[in-house]
């Protein structure tokens, strides 16, 4: 199992442009940030990259794990409870997704097969930022096109889900794929798993920045030169501005069981 944790530097942003609704009304301190990079057949077989971050004292607190042979399949999912129940405690109070119900139709499917207890509707509000973007502007869209509307600029290659479905089936049929993938393709998947979860905040905190309402009584949609001062506070995900206070990969299989114990 890779267990990797960043340590983000971020701006303060201006709390006045974070979504905001008559159902919402979270500060980004009670949120927690998630997506999951899985692999479905007919059936949802695995996750591949559990990613999550949180916000505290003007810092993203990115973790990730990454499977890295079969036997692992169900460890990740010890670990994602664990880490849930964790931020539980720590005083989290909902998560914010982007088209969540297709990482909770996997996540969910897979701990009931393997008999792990856990329901998010219980223990969380559910934040949509595709569900209340399609609200308001009345048609859909994809995250890297909403991150685009943003000015927020992705580091990295885009990965498509078939590639990715591809490396996990790969990583599932044989134990040695991992030892065989290049370092590279690793840290590609996890940058890319990070932006994700890291741009969730960037558009959770700038929403009525960019976001143009149409129903009335809600926020008026900003003018273009507040847009501008914010893209100059927006964080970067660029390795050269990216302060990595806490850096861990853990690959021993000693360290994973201390983890899920």
């Amino acid at each position: 199992m890779i267990i990797r944790e960043n340590i983000i530097e971020v701006n303060s942003l201006d709390r006045e442009f974070m979504l905001k609704t008559k159902d919402i009304n979270r500060p980004p301190e009670e949120l927690i940030f998630f997506d999951l990079e899985h692999y479905v057949y007919k059936k949802p077989k695995c996750i591949g990259v559990f990613g999550a971050c949180i916000f505290e004292n003007n810092k993203l607190i990115v973790t990730q794990y990454m499977i890295e042979n079969k036997y692992e399949s169900v460890q990740i999912l010890e670990l994602a409870k664990k880490y849930f129940l964790r931020m539980k405690n720590k005083g989290k109070k909902a998560i914010v997704t982007f088209s969540g119900n297709n990482d909770y139709t996997v996540i969910n499917y897979l701990f009931k097969k393997y008999g792990i207890d856990f329901n998010f509707s219980r223990e969380f509000q559910d934040i949509d930022i595709q569900r209340e973007y399609e609200k308001i502007m009345k048609h859909s869209i994809g995250l890297k096109n909403l991150e685009k509307d943003f000015n927020i600029h992705r580091e990295g290659e885009v990965i498509s889900g078939s590639n990715l479905a591809k490396t996990f089936n790969k990583v599932l049929k044989d134990k040695d794929y991992i030892l065989r993938m290049p370092k590279e393709k690793i840290e590609t998947i996890l940058l890319y798993n990070e932006q994700d979860v890291t741009n969730l905040y960037n558009i959770y905190m700038l929403w009525n920045a960019y976001i143009k309402y149409e129903v009335d009584g809600l926020n008026k949609p900003h003018e273009g030169n507040k847009k501008d001062k914010l893209n100059e506070e927006l964080i970067s995900t660029d390795n050269s501005e990216k302060e990595e206070l806490n850096s861990i990969v853990l690959d021993d299989e000693e360290n994973l069981l201390e983890e899920v114990e």
